[in-house]
């Protein structure tokens, strides 16, 4: 079967052009083109909107350079004219949205000047830049709903969703069905004709019935998987963003922001909207995403303009939001973004590849029995000398072979086989994201069972990241915030031995040297604002009873260097109320300690630092970091040539080492292990301190015996041989840079052929993302950069979360091969059973109207009941499925065979000795018979359905009745096959039976319960030798059972 699906395979991220197309020249035998392609990639489309997009990046780049050139050589000579329309006047505005969104399109700086700036387009659009747009009045003039009615809403053109009769029409596509409605409509009338009304149109109006009913629960079961991809994909698009309205900060969705809002934009951030810069340090934005220029671009006053989706390389600002949606050029290139498609997994293409090679055999078997049936019928003819004088029943005995050949090639082709995959995969996403998972890309969910190693952060991943200041060294001595002594908290104790001038300078190196916000919610209560490690040493300083309002007013900020996970530290320069400029510089300890020279002693006086001083301070950080926190050195630096608005690289004075606490998450320490258990290799990958990284991976069993913990300088200085040498033992990795992330992951790819899953947060690490097979980004910490690069989402920031992933991973793997065991099962037999009862007796036992419910049974309610299997424990017990392993192994090519052989068995002695084992005598003899047959064959495969729950394990029983729907599916299947038999023969072609018929029927179809621990116990050998196909081995003994 694999030499047969070498063109069936692709890369389960990125895969190459010419792999899709290779395979889809190879998809034969297509039922229904439109349905089984329908969630698989239209490359044609995909092409057109590339080229639609890059003329929308050229029209942009042109926008952005060429008329930024002209402009410098054009003078505007006044304000163009345009009249403002009386609506807008009205509501209090005095700009126009179309002229707002030509000056930032155009970076038309004259024009915005001509406007009165970005205090000017502030006042047009009626809103303080201090405290944003005004909501708590609803009909103040300029509220939300004015300003979305002028100017716009935040929302993009969007496909509409598809109504259910779009999913009937496209079931209706089906080429078997088409015929089979042809064949129908033939058999009514040539019926009709020939046994009269109403008699003559029941064959017919049954196959029209079958039709509908398979029609109608095949477009359910696509609705409701679109709906769950609906709702998947709204969850995809929830962003929010800092934004000021009545003077308060809050949390706002991109989709509510209106022209005049006022937003905070930092580092990973992905500008929400078109706007002007307001005040801000360092913005460095990355247009690649719109104009295609991979050069950054800086922000500033007198560069003011910022696009929609464009990203914040680094640096943080306001902005002023003056253009919004459609347009936007963001807006117009979102437009084409989703044309084309998501990329098919592997597996889909897979089931692609086995639904082809079975349908060619299937097609062989339907003209075969078409033509052995069509001759016989002819011989006959011809041995009574018939042959020349031809009827209306001849024609209809024809139709009617054609409609048992249509039929037979309606069950041989397992349309369903790719379509289980989706059904699958829809179901887990589903449940992942009750599970705090938000899978971005399907792949990465069918990937993810076959992970072998996981490069994982620590902070906010392995631990809490709900971080508080643990332990502080000050002017000599360690303090413990958390002692307690004769009713003096760690806090008290530190104010009153410390004199005055080292905590006044201690609370300026907090609080002007900060990234965090403490602004009031609705209700007045104070909240802190920023990353945890920011939000943790300003909480300390305002306990000590800093004044971070008081110190930014005394204080003005001429220049800050933000923390990046390249420079390991934040930098700030402040001119002092007394007219002096000071540095503050805070970080990685040992890298701010490398650039101090001088210390705060004992007394508060600036003291040169000894070698042995740096050995203690050394020391110090090294006991902190043992303790699992998170040390920080903060220095300062008073600057005596002003001139020079660069921030001191060197010669601080250390004031403090700071050590953090970030508590180990509950239940990592389990999740590790049955990572372990399951054959994943667990990797840290930190930016923190050795010893504080060696400390978290020990508690977290990480770290074992044998392991090597690294740190990153000592990694990339290794040669690439020395790295593949010990990259197989690296278990921690510290003080790494995104670049180390990113070349561990590459060597893990290449060198060693592992599954790569990579946790990352930052922008940086959308490299490390990108690269690897699997990416998570964090969905409290992670920046909007890291999100759009990964292909699943951890709401929660756990790292259990990630674990859950894996096994529904495996889960969604172990379900198909159930579900493609039990469908080829019935393929065998109903080609074989048919093929060679008209070869024999020149009719078929099976009518087309019996082949159309058996094709729903297997496809649609088998895809269901089998493919939403939830996952067990035991699947994290097992190795992960290995590259190239081959999908349908020797233990599901062992079960189908033995099944296969059990009921062609069963079916051929009914068939050809049925009537003398059972006793059948009188006219109705041979429709009992059949109805017998018809009835076997279906309890046949309502049992295999449970057989094939466990594809190696004898209990199939374990966990059934926890599966509702898998209940649900069997007990319908039951009720209906038994509504078909009593009550609808006259469509169906069957006769009720006695109750003894119908316990010999159950009796039949139970037998492939035993059967099938019987089969179970023939040994197979592995696939292959060391990633086996996903399956432990049978146990024995007392646990066989």
């Amino acid at each position: 079967m694999e030499r047969l699906l070498k063109d069936f395979d692709v890369a389960p991220k990125n895969p190459s052009e010419a792999a899709q197309r290779r395979w889809r020249s190879a998809v034969a035998v297509v039922k229904n083109r439109r349905r089984r392609f329908r969630m698989v990639a239209d490359l044609a489309k995909r092409s057109e909107a590339e080229k639609k997009r890059r003329s929308i990046q050229e029209k942009i780049r042109v926008a952005l350079y060429v008329q930024k050139a002209a402009l410098t050589f054009i003078d505007a000579g006044g304000l163009p004219e345009y009249k403002l329309s009386d609506e807008i006047r009205k509501e209090g505005f005095g700009i126009d949205p179309e002229e707002l969104a030509s000056i930032v399109r155009g970076h038309d700086i004259k024009r915005l000047k001509l406007h009165g700036g970005v205090q000017g387009i502030a006042n047009k659009v009626s809103v303080s830049l201090d405290e944003g747009i005004c909501t708590e009045d609803p009909s103040s003039k300029s509220s939300l709903s004015v300003r979305q009615r002028i100017y716009g809403f935040n929302r993009f053109t969007e496909k509409p969703a598809r109504s259910f009769l779009t999913f009937v029409w496209e079931a209706l596509q089906d080429l078997t069905l088409i015929i089979l409605m042809v064949c129908a409509v033939v058999s009514i009338g040539v019926g009709i004709g020939t046994e009269g009304w109403p008699k003559g149109m029941y064959d017919g109006l049954g196959i029209l019935l079958s039709i509908f009913l398979v029609v109608i629960v095949t477009a359910i079961s696509d609705y409701k998987q679109s709906l769950q991809f609906r709702d998947l994909d709204r969850e995809k698009k929830k962003v929010f963003v800092q934004a000021t309205r009545d003077g308060k900060r809050e949390k706002v969705s991109i989709y509510d922001l209106v022209v005049g809002d006022v937003v905070h934009i930092s580092t990973g951030d992905i500008v929400p909207a078109d706007g002007l810069f307001i005040t801000g340090y360092s913005l460095l934005i990355d247009e690649s995403s719109l104009s295609g220029e991979s050069e950054p671009v800086n922000v500033y006053a007198e560069k003011p303009f910022l696009l929609s989706g464009t990203k914040v390389q680094d640096g943080s600002g306001n902005m002023l939001v003056t253009t919004v949606g459609m347009r936007t050029e963001w807006g117009k290139l979102m437009e084409t973004l989703s044309e084309g498609g998501d990329n098919e997994t592997p597996l889909q293409v897979k089931l692609n590849g086995v639904a082809t090679v079975i349908g060619k055999i299937g097609l062989g078997f339907a003209v075969l029995t078409f033509l052995v049936l069509t001759v016989r019928f002819l011989v006959e003819k011809a041995l009574k000398h018939e042959f020349t004088s031809w009827s209306s029943a001849d024609a209809l005995t024809l139709v009617d072979y054609f409609a048992i050949a249509v039929t037979i090639l309606v069950v041989a082709v397992p349309e369903g086989l790719p379509l289980a995959v989706t059904l699958s995969l829809a179901f887990a996403m589903k449940k992942l994201m009750n599970d705090w998972a938000l899978v971005r890309h399907l792949s990465a969910c069918e990937t993810m069972g076959s992970a072998t190693c996981i490069c994982t952060d620590k902070t906010g991943t392995l631990t809490t990241n709900h971080m508080v200041v643990d332990k502080i060294w000050l002017t000599g001595k360690a303090t413990d915030m958390n002692m307690n002594m004769k009713g003096a908290n760690g806090k008290d104790i530190l104010k009153s031995e410390t004199r005055k001038e080292v905590l006044a300078i201690l609370l300026q190196a907090i609080l002007l040297n900060t990234s965090s916000e403490v602004v009031n919610d609705k209700d007045g209560k104070q909240t802190i604002l920023g990353s945890p490690t920011e939000s943790a040493l300003l909480e300390f300083g305002l306990l000590l009873g800093g004044d971070l309002a008081a110190h930014r007013r005394e204080n003005k900020t001429l220049k800050v260097e933000p923390f990046s996970s390249v420079r390991k530290k934040m930098s700030v320069l402040v001119a002092r109320p007394d007219g002096r400029v000071r540095a503050f510089c805070k970080g990685a300890s040992e890298i701010v300690l490398g650039m101090c020279d001088k210390i705060v002693d004992e007394e508060g006086n600036l003291a040169s630092m000894s070698e042995e001083q740096f050995k203690n301070m050394t020391d110090v950080i090294n006991g902190f970091a043992s303790e699992a926190l998170r040390t920080l050195c903060l220095a300062f630096k008073d600057v005596d040539d002003t001139s020079n608005a660069n921030i001191p690289e060197g010669g601080y004075t250390l004031i403090t080492i700071v050590g953090i606490k970030d508590p180990v998450r509950p239940g990592v320490k389990e999740a590790v292990k049955t990572c372990l258990a399951a054959g994943i290799t667990v990797r840290m990958v930190t930016g923190d301190n050795i010893h504080t990284a060696k400390a978290i991976a020990k508690e977290c069993g990480i770290l074992t015996e044998g392991g090597i913990a690294i740190e990153g300088p000592d990694f990339r200085s290794k040669s690439p041989e020395q790295k593949k040498e010990i990259i197989p033992r690296v278990q921690v990795m510290a003080r790494s840079l995104p670049l180390d992330k990113h070349t561990l992951v590459t060597i893990l790819r290449k060198e060693f052929d592992e599954v790569v899953a990579v946790t990352g947060d930052g922008t940086n690490d959308a490299p490390a993302l990108h690269e690897s097979d699997i990416g998570f980004a964090m969905g409290i910490a992670g920046t909007e950069v890291a999100k759009e690069s990964a292909d699943v989402i951890i709401m929660n920031d756990n790292f259990t979360t990630i674990v859950t992933v894996a096994k529904w991973g495996r889960a969604v793997y172990i379900n198909i091969q159930k579900f493609v065991q039990f469908q080829l099962t019935v393929n065998v037999v109903a080609l074989v059973i048919n093929f060679v009862s008209a070869c024999v007796s020149g009719s078929a036992p099976l009518t087309a109207v019996q082949l159309l419910w058996v094709n729903m049974i297997m496809d649609t309610l088998g895809a269901l009941a089998l493919a939403t299997e939830p996952p067990k424990d035991e699947l994290m017990k097992r190795q992960p499925v290995g590259k190239g392993t081959s999908f349908i192994t020797r233990a599901m090519w062992r079960n189908i065979i033995g099944q296969s052989i059990y009921q062609l068995a069963v079916l051929g002695v009914l068939n050809f000795d049925g009537k003398s084992l059972l006793r059948l005598h009188g006219s109705d003899a041979t429709e009992v018979l059949d109805t017998v047959i018809f009835n076997a064959f279906v309890f046949c495969q309502v049992f295999n359905e449970i057989n094939s729950r466990d594809i190696e394990k004898i209990n199939v029983f374990r966990g059934m009745f926890s599966s509702w729907i898998f209940l649900c599916i069997i007990a319908s299947t039951v009720a209906f096959q038994a509504i078909i038999v009593e009550f609808l023969g006259t469509f169906a072609s069957t006769v009720p039976l006695s109750w003894q018929l119908w316990v010999l029927c159950i009796l039949l179809g139970s037998v492939s319960l035993p059967l099938g621990a019987l089969i179970k116990c023939i040994p197979v050998g592995r696939d292959t030798p060391k990633h086996h196909d996903g399956y432990e081995p049978l146990p024995s003994g007392p646990e066989l059972v």
